[in-house]
């Protein structure tokens, strides 16, 4: 996909970004799904879906997104309330973590831990809002980066209500 991009002199340019996203089974949400749909109400990306079966088979399914021409990555996740899952879970951002390393590229963690609700309507509702904020972050990171840099110390939050600034008196 391509979007026109308004850069002056009656110029425009075409624009497309390739945005992946690799989600899991193992998530009792289709993330991906959600983070696809937010993606799709901006234009001008090509969105890529890898699914794989658990967290710490993120980092390679990502890196190989890369490595084959997407800008960024969304790395949806998640973690279960074992403590085996917690360290689980930092395992494979470890690894996010090298593969951004290695290809120059960012990979956004959506991470969703269980212990985070209280009950599973709750659990759901972080998942969606996480997923949906981080998807757009995404795209802001190769549209329009300036955005992200308007929100510097406003207490955004992905997956619950924003904090907002702190203020000293």
């Amino acid at each position: 996909m391509s979007s026109k991009l308004f850069i002056g002199n009656n110029t425009t340019i075409s624009v497309s970004y390739k945005i992946g996203v690799v989600d899991t089974t193992f998530a009792r949400v289709d993330m991906g799904k959600y983070a696809i749909e937010e993606l799709k109400k901006y234009g001008g990306a090509e969105v890529v879906r890898v699914t794989v079966p658990g967290m710490k088979d993120l980092a390679v399914a990502c890196k190989k997104l890369l490595d084959n021409g997407c800008d960024v990555c969304l790395a949806i996740a998640m973690v279960g309330s074992h403590k085996l899952d917690e360290i689980c879970a930092h395992e494979a951002n470890m690894g996010i973590m090298h593969a951004q390393l290695m290809t120059n590229k960012h990979i956004l963690g959506v991470f969703v831990h269980e212990i985070e609700a209280n009950n599973d309507k709750e659990l759901y509702s972080i998942c969606v809002d996480r997923v949906t904020k981080h998807a757009r972050n995404a795209y802001l990171f190769v549209s329009n980066p300036e955005e992200l840099t308007k929100n510097a110390g406003t207490g955004k939050r992905q997956g619950r209500a924003d904090a907002g600034p702190l203020v000293v008196k």
